[in-house]
């Protein structure tokens, strides 16, 4: 299971479903709603961006979801949790989650590193940049762009 906030879904985010499918016979990408964030984009609209980033593809399934990400893990089934590290600070907080939710419920983590040439994406920039009027074209995934852009509040 791989969960986050997505807000928005990156192509980062893409890179490591893709790249994990390989080693999972299904990835659910678990979209949590952040009460303490003024959403960029409504659950129900990361919901429907992330399914049409995935839609060819069978073995990914997209869900909403709250509360501890393993009783989420446990709720859809999940025998693994998937993050993604883009720098070192990320792998520090990854590695002590990862230690927590082991204890919690004996689920493993698998951290994989984010390709070069998307370390430096991450949803607060692509943010940042919409709000200032910049192109995010080349930060969220190509065939879902204009679903994008019509569903950001």
């Amino acid at each position: 299971m791989f969960q986050g906030s997505f807000d928005p879904f990156t192509r980062g985010h893409e890179s490591i479903v893709l790249r994990a499918l390989p080693l999972f016979d299904e990835i659910v990408v678990a979209v949590v709603s952040n009460i303490s964030k003024k959403p960029f984009m409504s659950l129900e609209n990361r919901l429907d961006f992330i399914k049409q980033v995935f839609a060819g593809e069978p073995r990914v399934r997209v869900v909403a979801s709250s509360g501890l990400t393993v009783d989420v893990a446990r709720e859809v089934g999940a025998t693994c949790l998937l993050r993604g590290v883009r720098m070192i600070q990320d792998f520090e907080n990854e590695m002590h989650m990862a230690e927590i939710n082991r204890r919690l419920s004996g689920i493993e983590t698998v951290l994989l590193y984010t390709l070069p040439e998307y370390s430096h994406i991450s949803s607060t920039i692509v943010r940042e940049l919409y709000a200032y009027k910049q192109d995010i074209s080349s930060y969220i995934p190509q065939n879902s762009l204009q679903n994008l852009l019509g569903k950001i509040e």
